[in-house]
């Protein structure tokens, strides 16, 4: 491990150059890994994996059409590769669980009656098993139970895969049955291709997860673009300007500063009208938006927000209802506003993404 200062206080983190990929081909060469839920994780581990030289196949329920076909157009192949959840569970050897966690207190006892002795089983999430009162997943002692938790979407998985880089990501291991639980999990980890890696604990990364989804990642982000944008219209700019001024500036040039070298950085390459301005209302942002915070912590360890996740997600009718609410965001004036931007920027004909299959980088991780 490397010893890495994070403002001050040293963590230890897992880097491709402490744990090569060749090694993590080494772990796993007498593995099948079986990715049960081909959804928004699964299809991107799946795929990095198969790439980089794993030994992967897929359990994905035929009920749910639409994954299934997904999985066969990505080229898994029926009966050879893609197999229905239980046969999968029973050919693999490390089952990824990656299903919606509202799911899977329906799929685990397809799971939990063919898992053997030895087994590994992986999440991607701490929720299964933290709230298991709620998902009912309790695996039996003679199992590894592990934890790879990419910071990001299946997609940026996948697209910084096949652009050469790695997503960060955190490890876990809750149960150690074999003694390879640690290298199952590190292994895993950099198969799928994380850039690196870093120990939590499952309660940690379910509770700093559900807390940054609600927060500054998702829910208050799309609030304070709301609410700015709003602002902005009602006192007379056109859609064109709000949304210029709240949404584009933002993700196509500021956020890219604070990702070069941090928010200091931003600050330092914007005017010094905007550097003023920013540094006078960030404390007033602070202090406003701390109790919400505060609030929103207390709710996800109280095991309230699991809750509402279970009781609506897994609602027969949910599907529909989050159409409406997502298309209710799609077709406001803020985001039907954004499309027009969208498409007005220019476009980059000159970079293309292909397929490498010699590991994270085009080149060999070893």
């Amino acid at each position: 491990m490397a010893r890495i200062d994070f403002g001050g206080v040293k963590e230890e983190v897992i880097t491709r150059k402490e744990f090569p990929l060749s090694r993590a081909r080494r772990v796993l060469k007498n593995e099948t890994v079986a990715v049960i839920g081909y959804g928004v994780q699964g299809p991107a581990q799946a795929l990095n994996m198969k790439d980089n030289g794993i030994s992967v196949i897929v359990g994905q329920s035929k009920a749910f059409k639409k994954d299934w076909d997904r999985a066969v157009k990505d080229g898994w192949k029926p009966g050879k590769t893609l197999f229905d959840i239980e046969e999968a569970v029973q050919r693999g050897t490390i089952i990824q669980l990656l299903v919606a966690d509202a799911a899977m207190k329906h799929v685990w006892p397809l799971i939990k009656k063919h898992l053997e002795p030895g087994n590994a089983l992986y999440f991607s999430h701490g929720f299964g098993l933290v709230y298991n009162e709620l998902t009912t997943v309790k695996p039996s002692k003679d199992i590894d139970v592990i934890m790879v938790a990419p910071k990001g979407s299946g997609t940026s998985v996948r697209r910084n895969f096949l652009e050469g880089v790695g997503i960060n990501s955190s490890f876990a291991v809750a149960q150690d049955a074999t003694g390879r639980a640690r290298d199952r999990c590190l292994a895993l980890g950099i198969a799928i291709g994380s850039g690196y890696l870093f120990p939590t604990t499952f309660e940690h990364e379910v509770t700093s997860d559900l807390t940054g989804e609600r927060g500054v990642l998702m829910g208050a982000l799309a609030g304070i673009m709301e609410a700015q944008y709003d602002v902005l219209r009602k006192h007379g700019h056109t859609p064109s300007e709000a949304f210029n001024e709240t949404v584009e500036e933002l993700t196509q040039s500021l956020i890219r500063l604070v990702d070069e070298q941090g928010m200091d950085w931003m600050f330092a390459n914007c005017s010094a009208t905007a550097q003023r301005g920013a540094l006078d209302w960030k404390p007033k942002f602070k202090k406003a938006t701390l109790p919400v915070f505060d609030e929103l912590y207390k709710s996800v360890k109280s095991k309230k927000e699991a809750a509402r996740v279970m009781r609506s997600c897994g609602k027969p009718n949910y599907k529909d209802q989050l159409t409406k609410e997502l298309n209710r965001i799609r077709d406001s004036e803020m985001w039907r506003a954004g499309k027009a931007v969208r498409a007005l920027r220019p476009k980059n004909k000159a970079v293309a993404i292909t397929k490498n299959t010699k590991g994270i980088g085009g080149r060999s991780a070893s």
